[in-house]
């Protein structure tokens, strides 16, 4: 196959070393599909990294569009979609520039195209985990190919009215906090644009071939809904259709595959009743239930739960067998016939690649958003702070699910991307250190990173972003700091909230993602939530977490025990700030975050 993808590939010549010198060693592929670029990861028995690659994929921000159905505008500011075929095609060439490189080396992890089985070569490879960009939405239909729309992104804000629409059907009182938790108590979450739930409604009131097979009874069947993870099984496990099928004007999901989920991924859905860990037809009917795409059908109220959902099954579980992946040059495939034996949303395998594995044990992930997650055990507890209430994991021999709770927040990398490519203040997210201790402090003035409403712990889809406080006196310098701090300030927001909800006083916090690298972004973490900050010695948690969880279905691993012992601590920021100045601090950022809420109203053009 030709790529069209730039793609880097990084071999560890130590670990490699390591392995080709094993008589018969053990590997575990980790795909980590993210909002912005997909990796593959080889992980060995002894949990270290021997090889990953990257490569970044086209992020799609229409401007307009024949489907915005909005009156008040005709743009399409705050929408964010993927071509889903990019995001497999990014995963595909990841997988076969690792095989290429690898080969390279003397490692050959290959099988000739069109072989039933090489277990000679393959073998040494395990088993392949799966984590995701969570939320993230794609339809369509499997006896066609046809994929009705690009994925909605998680943080597409064209969802938010539909949030209002829900909110609105499933409530008589009026009251706005009891509209937004009118699904809580079964799903955990609140009514928002976040969840794939509400991008399932925004399709089916929006696509008109989604609408006409939905409502016929020959398609209706043949409808699929699936987060990221559910695609690429799909199209992993599936085979490419014939020429014939493919000779139209726009490329076909492939056919025959596997069409699951995991409880982490179905979890965010608005669908699944958290305590029965299963689809719920009445959630179902109460966010899609209203659709317009029903109205002048007779004999269909929903969207078929049997045929259009994935099956839920554990995160780490047999969950199919790859077909195959062609390699860019030569008649070779690579993965053929490797089971896929985990699943989980990448923040919760970020979770467990930290090694969160007992109730109260914590960790924060710094990547496009900012995601702290904390582990409560078996025990399912309802959030009364604006947090979320989700599966962490669930393995193949544990009868119920591992909970926690959760704080999601839109911007946090993503905010360092808009001082770069927007404002231009910056060339590089590594100037920002620099910048930041370039001053001795932000003077006073904050930015709130509200670009698309402010998630957890507030939900408020009418706050905007703002910078505060400024004065003739403020620099470049301030700005790139105040931007730092505000993935600090909103982490702490979250922290908080997780205290008053678990009646937990976190000890530490473990931390993983980009940022992380950033010495004076963890020692201001530190500082502002008064507990130390611990980074791991692999900074790829997300991808860990996904092989940890498949190595410990197929037997590399004997349990999560021999995995935790193998987490390491890199290093460990304490706080050294005083607490009036904590105080000073956190008395500017509340303030700061009131000024920017209710921008957005019914009257208001986006």
């Amino acid at each position: 196959m030709t790529s069209p993808f730039e793609c880097k590939v990084s071999i560890d010549q130590s670990i490699l070393d390591s392995v080709l010198s094993t008589s018969s060693p053990s590997l575990i592929g980790s795909i980590d599909q993210g909002t912005s670029s997909s990796r593959f990861l080889l992980v060995t028995s002894s949990g270290r990294i021997l090889s990953t690659a990257q490569v970044e994929f086209e992020q799609c921000f229409p401007q307009t569009s024949p489907y915005n159905n909005n009156n008040n505008t005709s743009s399409c500011a705050g929408w964010h979609e993927h071509d889903p075929f990019n995001i497999y095609d990014s995963v595909s060439i990841c997988i076969a520039k690792t095989s290429e490189e690898l080969l390279k080396y003397g490692l050959d992890i290959t099988s000739d195209l069109g072989s039933h089985a090489d277990l000679t070569k393959v073998s040494i490879i395990k088993a392949v985990g799966i984590t995701n960009q969570r939320e993230t939405t794609v339809a369509w239909n499997d006896r066609t190919g046809r994929v009705y729309y690009n994925a909605i992104v998680w943080d597409d804000t064209r969802t938010a009215s539909v949030a209002e629409t829900i909110m609105s059907e499933n409530t008589n009182s009026g009251d706005e906090c009891d509209a937004k938790d009118a699904l809580r108590s079964k799903t955990g979450l609140p009514i928002a644009s976040y969840f794939a739930g509400t991008k399932i409604r925004w399709l089916i009131d929006n696509i008109p071939k989604l609408q006409q097979d939905l409502t016929s009874s020959s398609e209706r069947s043949h409808v699929r809904f699936g987060t990221i993870d559910t695609w690429l099984l799909y199209m992993l496990t599936g085979y490419k259709r014939s020429i014939a099928e493919s000779e139209v004007n726009q490329r076909l999901a492939h056919e025959g595959g596997v069409f699951k989920t995991d409880v982490s991924n179905a979890s965010r859905w608005l669908f699944m009743n958290l305590e029965t860990v299963e689809w719920d037809e009445s959630l179902v009917d109460a966010v899609c239930g209203g659709s317009v795409c029903w109205k002048d059908s007779a004999d269909t109220t929903t969207i078929p739960i049997d045929t259009a959902l994935p099956k839920i099954a554990p995160s780490s579980s047999t969950l199919g067998v790859i077909h195959g992946v062609e390699c860019c040059s030569g008649n070779k495939m690579a993965l053929k016939n490797i089971p896929v034996a985990s699943i989980l949303g990448d923040q919760q395998a970020a979770l467990f690649g930290q090694a969160c594995f007992a109730p109260g044990e914590a960790k924060c992930t710094y990547g496009t958003g900012l995601f702290l997650m904390m582990n409560t055990g078996e025990q399912l507890i309802p959030s009364t702070q604006g947090l979320l209430t989700t599966v962490a994991y669930q393995l193949s021999n544990q009868s119920s699910p591992v909970y926690a709770l959760e704080g999601s927040v839109a911007f946090s990398g993503s905010t360092i991307g808009w001082l770069r490519d927007r404002l231009e203040l910056i060339n590089s997210a590594s100037e920002t250190e620099a910048l930041a201790t370039s001053i001795t402090s932000n003077e006073n003035m904050y930015l709130v990173p509200a670009f698309s409403g402010l998630f957890a712990p507030h939900w408020r889809p009418d706050a905007r972003g703002c910078m505060v406080g400024l004065t003739a006196s403020h620099t470049k310098a301030h700005i790139v700091r105040a931007a730092l701090e505000s993935s600090a300030y909103q982490a702490r927001e979250v922290f908080d909230a997780m205290v008053l909800d678990s009646s937990v006083q976190l000890k530490e916090m473990r931390v993983d993602g980009g940022a992380t690298a950033n010495r004076f972004l963890m020692q201001f973490q530190s500082d502002i939530l008064n507990v130390p900050v611990v980074r791991p010695e692999y900074l790829e948690t997300t991808g860990l977490g996904a092989a940890f969880a498949a190595g410990i279905e197929v037997g590399v691993w004997e349990d999560m025990n021999e995995v935790g012992k193998m987490w390491k601590k890199n290093c460990m920021w304490t706080p050294s700030m005083e607490t009036q100045e904590r105080a000073r601090c956190w008395k500017g950022w509340s303030k700061a975050v009131k000024k920017s809420l209710n921008w957005i109203g019914d009257d208001d053009e986006e």
